[in-house]
């Protein structure tokens, strides 16, 4: 089995001596690099190849949401979970939308940060409903007139069922449970999320969740229901 190459990114030593620490006793984890700012970053990455960037948000001189900008603009980004001491910050929800897998608390368990990381690596979504909900609400106070308008003729290039997918991926569903939804096979829902993926120019299903909640989409699904 190949170890999961992880890049540990935070300007507080303390934090990544014990992050070190605590990745770094997994056997299918290889801790090969640390970075104490955002500007480090990319020149690391293109020596170590990581697979997943555990990354700080705030650094003192370029933060961790600029950082995972210029990684995620990047054709071969690793997959990057962010660190946060905030459960919903605007911050947070920019780097989301810049492209970052997911999100996890400083004082996250450590063995819930081991399980994100190989959720990453193996290209699943991190992020759990509630906190899905949780970062929806928060993007829907935040949200312009201007972001939906552009959000709705993003998601008009979608067919029926990929909407629908879509929508369901918004909700926080996992493949399978989308395939029961909709009576499909999960590999069926798969290849529609890549489509999804592909047609909106998206990294990950974070994304086509922000994407159908900043459309108002899951507003539409949630009346509908009724």
């Amino acid at each position: 089995m190949t170890a999961i190459r992880l890049l540990l990114v935070d300007d507080d030593p303390l934090v990544r001596a014990g992050l070190s620490f605590m990745m770094g006793g997994a056997a299918d984890i290889e801790i090969v690099g640390e970075a104490a700012d955002g500007s480090e970053v990319e020149e690391l990455v293109d020596r170590v190849h990581p697979d997943v960037v555990l990354m700080d948000i705030r650094m003192p001189s370029v933060d961790g949401l600029t950082a995972t900008e210029r990684l995620r603009a990047r054709g071969d980004a690793p997959q990057i979970i962010v660190l946060t001491t905030f459960h919903a910050d605007e911050q947070v929800l920019r780097a989301l939308r810049a492209g970052a897998a997911g999100f996890v608390l400083k004082d996250t368990p450590p063995a819930e940060i081991l399980d994100a990381v190989r959720r990453v690596a193996a290209g699943d979504p991190v992020l759990s409903p509630a906190v899905t909900r949780q970062l929806m609400e928060h993007a829907a106070g935040s949200a312009t007139d201007t972001r939906r308008a552009r959000a709705r003729a993003r998601v008009a290039a979608l067919g029926d069922r990929e909407r629908e997918v879509a929508v369901a991926v918004g909700q926080g569903l996992a493949n399978a449970e989308i395939a029961t939804g909709l009576f499909m096979s999960v590999a069926t829902v798969k290849t529609h999320v890549s489509r999804i993926l592909a047609k909106l120019d998206l990294n990950n299903r974070v994304q086509i969740a922000l994407l159908a909640y900043d459309a108002g989409l899951l507003e539409e699904d949630g009346e509908s229901g009724h």
